[in-house]
């Protein structure tokens, strides 16, 4: 039994899980939303609200301590710039983790981990896919429509040319 055992190993050597929780980290910081296992979104809860915290205080040794932890730079200027002034009045509870059912192959739980307020975010991708997707439907049936088109040009022609005689 694990007893007053702090942390989660998530089966990895410990070179392997700092990455792998650096790398959640950083993605969740950039996208709002990330969907993974539930052992890993509780294993990565203290270290978002770590890095939000360090966005609150805003200063120099903050930004390079999260520098230092996060992956990319983009992620630290979104932090520091979007993300830490919306929690500004709010001491912790930064995150949401909402259980999403069962993985296909190994059976693990899976669940979105995501910060508090990135629903209009959320909406704004969803909409954009959307479109996306609307105009690819419309460009794929307006080929095929040309492709008919073209068809028909091409089959009033051939069959003349097809060989069948109507002797």
């Amino acid at each position: 039994m694990r007893h007053k055992v702090a942390g989660w190993k998530l089966g990895r050597n410990t070179s392997h899980r700092r990455a792998l929780l650096r790398n959640l980290v950083t993605s969740l910081i950039i996208e709002e939303r990330v969907e993974t296992s539930v052992p890993k979104a509780k294993a990565m809860r203290p270290h978002v609200e770590k890095m939000i915290t360090l966005g609150k205080r805003g200063d120099l040794a903050a930004r390079r301590r999260a520098a230092g932890y996060l992956m990319t730079d983009d992620a630290v200027d979104k932090l520091f710039d979007t993300i830490a002034p919306r929690f500004g009045d709010r001491d912790g509870g930064y995150l949401r983790i909402v259980r999403a059912g069962w993985q296909k192959g190994d059976g693990a739980e899976k669940a979105f981990i995501e910060l508090l307020g990135s629903e209009k975010l959320q909406e704004e991708k969803r909409q954009k896919r959307a479109e996306a997707r609307a105009k690819r439907v419309e460009e794929t049936k307006k080929a095929m429509e040309e492709a008919e088109a073209q068809a028909k040009a091409e089959g009033g022609a051939e069959p003349a040319a097809g060989g069948e005689s109507k002797e």
